[in-house]
């Protein structure tokens, strides 16, 4: 009887055109079904401290936290989670879901887009690759479940196949102002462009937004191993922590447990860093974000800011401005301690009162924002349509 649903389970499989094991991309081997424990131990036994499942330091944050922004670090990135989508639906079910233009990712290009509720508030933002002819969703592992659990609930009689890909596959990311040189001397390519990717051998680069050249690496447990063994002679190994400022510092949001459905894409910038297509078809939340750009009605966007306070900010975190009397004026995104004292951290605000300059975290009455300089330019008062 086992024998025959198993055999019936796999002809259903073949019919819909999945396959029950699609997000290994055809290149799975015994040897290479380790599970993120065995990615872990590897970690620890080179010195990092874990805290509950994500790579917190290697022994001394501090020196960690000065050494991302200007030298060359590799990071551990099981922080965020990656969810594959697969079946001859696929292209055309996260077209139907998400922000940007899922046509557009090829094997050679990802890109950022935005997953909404039907009122346009934002339940993550994904990075979106494609490896093997497969979708790869990347988002913060802390929203992983619910975000998979609705997702599914749209499949409906569509052919696709959503599943959380974390086992087996690591990620791992690299920054600095040689890291072009040192993944070549490893024998790696590297694209030229932000958002461009290539899949060299066993592992797949992508190169994402950063302060100096920055790269995210995806491959097998056992790939990844000697990988990190070989780069970390010459790069300097950092936490979670670290590695998302790098974010920060790009301007590049997340939407964090804190955060869900609080923001429209515009206000976290996604429109000015390619993340919303505006041409493309219908997805949950469409009119509401087609609304808001053609017809010039955003009053909020995502600035860049340092505080000097003694407790990191936790995202959902609200800010006041003396403009908006009596309630809150933003709200923030994410904070993480830079190299400098304080914390620096993304929030989105209201544009009148980032304009006015004076911003305090938590209360009218708390620790005073510096503004810092976005790396991208931040229209405070958009034109409509543009």
């Amino acid at each position: 009887m086992a024998a025959r649903d198993s055999a019936a389970t796999s002809a259903g499989w073949m019919r819909s055109g999945l396959l029950p094991y699609a997000c290994d991309t055809g290149k799975m081997k015994g040897s290479f079904m380790r599970s993120s424990h065995d990615w872990q131990d590897f970690l620890r036994r080179g010195g990092a401290v874990l805290t509950d499942g994500e790579v917190s330091h290697f022994g001394d944050p501090q020196a960690e936290r000065r050494h991302v922004a200007d030298n060359d670090v590799i990071a551990d990135l099981s922080h965020l989670s990656l969810i594959c989508t697969t079946g001859e639906d696929a292209s055309n079910f996260l077209q139907g879901q998400l922000s940007n233009d899922i046509r557009l990712v090829t094997a050679t290009h990802s890109e950022l887009a935005a997953y909404c509720s039907p009122q346009g508030r934002m339940f993550a933002v994904f990075r979106v690759f494609m490896r093997d002819g497969v979708y790869f969703l990347q988002l913060p592992a802390s929203l992983m479940e619910t975000t998979l659990k609705r997702l599914r609930m749209f499949v409906l009689r569509a052919k696709v196949r959503l599943d959380d890909a974390d086992t087996g596959w690591v990620r791992i990311g690299v920054s600095g102002s040689n890291a072009v040189a040192i993944l070549s001397d490893a024998g790696l390519a590297t694209p030229d462009l932000v958002d461009a990717c290539v899949t060299d051998g066993e592992v797949t680069v992508l190169r994402i937004a950063g302060p100096t050249p920055r790269f995210e690496l995806i491959g097998r447990n056992e790939t990844m191993e000697h990988l990190w063994t070989q780069l970390q002679m010459r790069l300097a190994p950092v936490g979670a922590a670290a590695w998302s400022w790098l974010d920060i510092a790009a301007g590049i949001p997340a939407v964090l447990p804190g955060t869900v459905e609080q923001f429209v894409p515009q206000m976290a910038n996604l429109d000015l860093i390619d993340g919303i297509n505006f041409k493309k078809g219908c997805y949950p939340g469409q009119e509401i974000v087609a609304r808001m750009h053609y017809l010039g009605r955003l009053k909020q966007r995502m600035i860049r800011a340092r505080v000097e306070t003694g407790t990191r900010p936790g995202p959902g975190t609200l800010i006041y401005a003396p403009d908006f009397a009596g309630q809150s004026a933003g709200t923030v995104v994410d904070a993480q301690q830079g190299p400098e004292n304080g914390f620096d951290l993304l929030a989105v605000v209201q544009i009148s009162s980032f304009k006015n300059g004076e911003l305090h975290l938590a209360s009218p009455s708390g620790p005073r924002l510096q503004l810092l300089e976005m790396p991208y330019s931040v229209e405070s008062e958009p034109v409509p349509g543009t």
